[in-house]
C-alpha cells in the first residue's frame, strides 16, 4: 500500500526538476507534460489499489469492488485522453534550447531518468504479483530483498547526481570550476564528519551529518 503513494511521489520529484528546467531554459517540455500525466495517473492507480480491495493490508481503505471499477474506468479515460491530447499537441511544444553535457540541465535529465527507473522498479514489484494472481499463474511475494537489489542501485547514483546538480551552471560549465567547487564541498563534509566524531558515537547520526 505504501508503494501506491511512493510511485507518484517519485514521479512528482522528477516533475519538479523538469519544471525548473522548463521555466529557466525552456527545455524538457515533453518531459514535463509526460511526467505530469504519469504523476496524476499513478495517483489514480494508487487510489484504485487501496480502494478496490486488490491489495490486502491494514493500511488499505474500505474494500468496494464497485468503487474500484469506477476508479479503474476513470483511470483509463484520464490516461487515454491525456496521451491522445499529447499526441495531437506534441509538435507544438518545440524547443530550441541547447546545453552541454557538463551542465545543470544534463544532471537534471539524468536524475529524471533515474527517478523514473526507480518508479518502474517499484511499479513492477507492486503489480507483478497481482498480475500473476489475476492470471492464475500462482502467488508470489515481493518483499525487501527485491527492492534492496533493484531500488537501491538506482537511487545511489541519483543521490550523487542530486548533490552535483546544484553546483553546476545552466547551459554550460567548465571542469576546473566544478572540480574546485566539489573539492570545497568534500573538504567541508570531511571536517563536519570529524567534528561529529568528536561529539557523538552514534553511527547513524554520523552518517546523517556526512550525507
Amino acid at each position: 500500500v505504501e508503494n501506491a503513494s511512493f510511485m507518484p511521489w517519485l514521479v512528482g520529484v522528477a516533475l519538479i526538476h523538469s519544471l525548473s528546467v522548463s521555466e529557466k531554459r525552456g527545455a524538457f517540455k515533453h518531459w514535463t507534460v509526460l511526467l505530469a500525466i504519469s504523476g496524476f495517473s499513478l495517483s489514480l492507480l494508487g487510489t484504485f489499489l487501496v480502494r478496490s480491495g486488490i491489495l490486502t493490508s491494514v493500511h488499505s481503505f474500505a474494500s468496494d469492488p464497485a468503487r474500484g471499477l469506477f476508479i479503474l474506468i476513470f483511470l483509463i479515460i484520464v490516461v487515454g485522453g491525456s496521451l491522445i491530447l499529447y499526441a495531437f499537441r506534441a509538435n507544438q511544444m518545440s524547443s530550441n534550447s541547447s546545453f552541454s553535457i557538463l551542465s545543470r540541465e544534463s544532471t537534471l535529465l539524468v536524475n529524471n531518468i533515474l527517478l523514473v527507473a526507480a518508479m518502474l522498479s517499484v511499479f513492477l514489484g507492486t503489480l507483478y504479483p497481482l498480475l500473476l494472481d489475476a492470471l492464475n499463474l500462482g502467488k508470489i511475494s515481493v518483499g525487501a530483498p527485491y527492492f534492496d537489489a533493484v531500488f537501491v542501485p538506482i537511487m545511489v547514483p541519483a543521490v550523487i547526481v542530486m548533490a552535483i546538480a546544484p553546483i553546476l551552471r545552466w547551459k554550460k560549465d567548465n571542469k576546473s570550476r566544478l572540480a574546485n567547487e566539489l573539492t570545497a564541498v568534500c573538504i567541508g563534509a570531511i571536517l563536519l564528519l570529524l567534528v561529529s566524531l568528536l561529539l557523538s558515537n552514534n553511527i547513524y547520526i554520523l552518517l546523517a551529518y556526512f550525507l
